[in-house]
């Protein structure tokens, strides 16, 4: 029983969509809200304030941390192996040479022979000190860097680099406006086509009223004809006649209901609905709407300050000329201030002990580049040429603005002109059409005149339908060219 209510409701939300009733405003809202196109610049969007924020840190210092471990397969020596051989023997050698001069003592003189054997008796121990010595001496030069770990904690702040950090911090804020200026103009295109295919659908659903009482007024017809044919007042011809006009007014009205539906769909797409929703427009069910039939004056200076490609054109224009800065610094000194703590085990500061021990370092870094065959340069060369084509561009869509304003205010006030004359012609059609029918009526007319009149009518009704279609899409394209939209 849950799961049956639960799929009624279903039903009944769906079935009140399907024939829910949307206003212009309603289906743009909706359009935006479901549209991905805007959900994916919006993410562009702060993606570029991110990249922006990013490089703002650039003006700070920045702190690294490092840590290595090595093992090498020999260890640094200080002392060569002569050197170590020699430390290591040095008692030995000492004892040597004073037991060589007690013998040129004793030769010198005999009666120290006693005293100098006495003293000979210590020289053994001498050696073996000696030794010990020299070995002590060779373990406190050892160094034991077959096993290394070192670690270093590191301060970096620039000081000047050549205006780099400065011009990129402008390019990044100049691409989050660029990327609004993207999202506003992708919505803006949005707005339209929603509202062409907002008014497309409410001139079908006209044309959809005007060929079903189109049909209805045949029927009547037909059926006045088959009558007077009974009667022997109208030939077979003129029944075949009249047969042949509904059959391609049913044909017709057909037609339209598929070109309604098939837009119903593309509306649906553009406002995130199913596809097989069928939205009842606000606008759709009005027999007559006033248009604005007052003409336009072209503002291309308006459309210069508006149209959000101007704006773009703008920013790209010093983007590219902040490249030119950062292009340019590459040939200029960079300056950063330095400072850190550095950590090592063995240590090297109280001989080479296995401790960790380290020293802070404070210091300023200096690059300035000398030659490099002037490749800076050319880049610089290149980056000038970029910016000054996006000048070139800038000028050229400043035409093609000016341009496409006057053709829209154009085909605004032909617009106009077109209304005004279908109303018109419209009034007399439906003049000619009653005239016909009285005399269809009093049988002064035939039924090929009153056929003649009724397709005039209907294509009268036709023409004005579309002029009307004509001057709400020509002047929201007006309207999109001066970037009001």
């Amino acid at each position: 029983m849950k799961r049956l209510l639960t799929i009624v409701l279903a039903g009944l939300s769906l079935a009140a969509r399907a024939q829910s009733t949307l206003s212009l405003d309603s289906c743009m809202l909706m359009a935006e809200r479901s549209n991905l196109q805007l959900a994916i610049g919006a993410e562009k969007v702060r993606r570029a304030k991110a990249e922006a924020q990013a490089a703002r840190t650039n003006y700070l210092p920045k702190v690294s941390l490092a840590a290595g471990y090595m093992r090498s397969g020999r260890e640094v020596q200080l002392l060569s192996d002569g050197q170590i051989n020699t430390l290591n023997n040095v008692g030995t050698a000492t004892a040597t040479q004073l037991g060589n001069m007690a013998q040129q003592i004793v030769a010198q003189h005999p009666d120290l022979a006693a005293l100098v054997q006495g003293i000979g008796a210590y020289l053994p121990q001498l050696a073996e000190q000696g030794n010990a010595l020299g070995h002590a001496i060779t373990d406190a030069f050892h160094t034991d860097t077959r096993n290394m770990t070192v670690g270093t904690v590191l301060l970096t702040q620039p000081l000047y680099m050549g205006g780099k950090i400065r011009a990129y911090d402008r390019i990044t804020r100049r691409q989050g406006e660029l990327a609004e200026s993207q999202l506003e103009a992708a919505r803006r295109d949005l707005r339209l086509d929603v509202e062409r295919t907002y008014w497309q659908i409410a001139s079908l659903a006209g044309k959809k009223r005007l060929a079903t009482q189109y049909r209805d007024m045949l029927k009547q017809l037909q059926g006045d004809v088959q009558k007077m044919h009974a009667e022997g007042l109208a030939t077979k011809a003129s029944c075949l006649q009249v047969d042949v006009k509904l059959n391609e007014a049913e044909m017709a009205l057909t037609k339209v209901d598929d070109a309604l539906t098939l837009l119903r769909m593309v509306l649906c797409r553009l406002c995130g609905l199913p596809l097989d929703s069928r939205p009842v427009l606000a606008d759709e069910g009005e027999a007559s709407v006033v248009h604005d039939t007052t003409p336009v004056q072209p503002d291309a200076a308006l459309a210069l300050v508006q149209r959000p490609e101007m704006q773009q054109l703008s920013l790209a224009e010093q983007m590219l000329d902040d490249k030119v800065r950062i292009t340019r610094s590459d040939m200029l000194p960079q300056l950063a201030l330095t400072g850190g703590y550095l950590l090592s085990n063995p240590s090297v500061f109280n001989s080479f002990e296995r401790k960790f021990k380290g020293t802070w370092g404070v210091g300023v870094m200096l690059k300035m580049p000398v030659w490099n065959w002037g490749e800076t340069r050319y880049k610089v060369r290149a980056a000038k040429s970029d910016a000054a084509m996006a000048r070139l561009e800038t000028a050229d869509a400043r035409n093609k603005i000016t341009l496409q304003v006057t053709q829209e205010a154009f085909r605004v006030n032909e617009a106009v002109q077109r209304l005004t004359l279908s109303l018109r012609s419209m009034d007399t059609a439906a003049e000619n059409l009653r005239t016909a029918s009285l005399g269809f009526t009093e049988g002064v007319i035939t039924t090929t005149d009153l056929l003649q009149a009724q397709t005039a009518w209907l294509q009268a009704h036709n023409d004005v339908i579309d002029a009307r279609i004509e001057t709400r899409l020509a002047r929201a394209a007006y309207h999109h060219a001066l970037g009001e939209k």
